[in-house]
């Protein structure tokens, strides 16, 4: 890239981040101030980009951790897509829709503007554009993006016309082959890693029930223990008192037996005597 690219490159950044009521003034004097004429005639044909375009331009400008997120999640993505991993790709695209409402969300409030409904719609399609395709994110990260793009299906975005100043998009990086072959393996040690955790906390739940059912079984037996002991205390009762009414029981049938032999007397003494009468 030459040096009238080089600044023009840098001239279309500010001029795409800029307000849009500022726009007009800001590339007049851009332009005035370019010092060459190729250079300030360029700049006088840059185009201001539209609402949505802008407030993705304001993000991707930003140091915002969130977005540096957002692109590792978009090589996982695309790492998934290459591999063919069907589990991995659903996983990832779970993760992708989460993130994206707030990358759109981070996008929006970033740019301090008012939007409407449509222009967070086409914020979040060409932010997700930036998930789903690497040209599209190259696009996107240049902060120079004149309308918004969408990436759906297998085809490649159009990207004609959609970036202020020079850019080429089949000119966009592509990570080396052991840099992919690293990103894999780490991406299978963190998959691996999360298995992992999700048995370990499988376990963990069913060890916790376990001693759970450990506890409630040992308070069961207590308290049946108890209940024996107290049964036991109560039969050691029962026994003492049927030996007492045993007892009772005995006394009062010799008793009886004595009334009843002296009540046989008593009547053969008066029958006597009411026969000498």
């Amino acid at each position: 890239m030459s040096g009238i690219d080089d600044d023009l490159v840098r001239i279309a950044r500010e001029l795409c981040v800029a307000p849009q009521e500022a726009f007009a003034a800001a590339r007049r004097d851009a332009a005035d101030a370019a010092g060459d004429r190729s250079l300030a005639a360029a700049v006088r044909k840059l185009r201001k980009p539209v609402a949505a375009a802008r407030i993705v331009n304001v993000f991707a400008a930003s140091e915002s951790d969130l977005w540096t997120d957002a692109q590792r999640l978009a090589d996982d993505l695309r790492d998934a897509l290459d591999a063919g991993d069907a589990k991995a790709l659903g996983a990832v695209n779970a993760e992708r829709r989460k993130t994206l409402r707030s990358l759109t969300d981070a996008a929006v409030a970033a740019s301090g503007e008012e939007v409407s409904g449509a222009v967070r719609d086409a914020v979040e399609r060409t932010l997700d554009a930036a998930l789903r395709d690497r040209q599209a994110a190259a696009a996107v990260m240049t902060a120079r993006l004149l309308r918004p793009i969408e990436a759906s299906g297998m085809e490649p975005p159009d990207l004609s016309g959609a970036v202020s100043g020079p850019f080429d998009a089949d000119a966009a990086p592509a990570p080396p082959t052991d840099e992919m072959a690293e990103r894999r393996a780490k991406r299978d040690a963190a998959r691996a890693l999360r298995e992992a955790e999700r048995h370990a906390l499988a376990a963990e739940r069913e060890a916790a029930r376990a001693e759970e059912r450990v506890r409630g079984e040992q308070d069961r037996v207590d308290r049946l223990e108890r209940r024996v002991a107290e049964l036991e205390e109560e039969r050691r009762a029962v026994d003492a008192d049927l030996d007492e009414s045993r007892r009772r029981f005995d006394e009062a049938a010799v008793a009886s037996e004595a009334r009843r032999r002296d009540a046989a007397r008593a009547r053969e003494e008066a029958d006597r005597l009411a026969r000498e009468d």
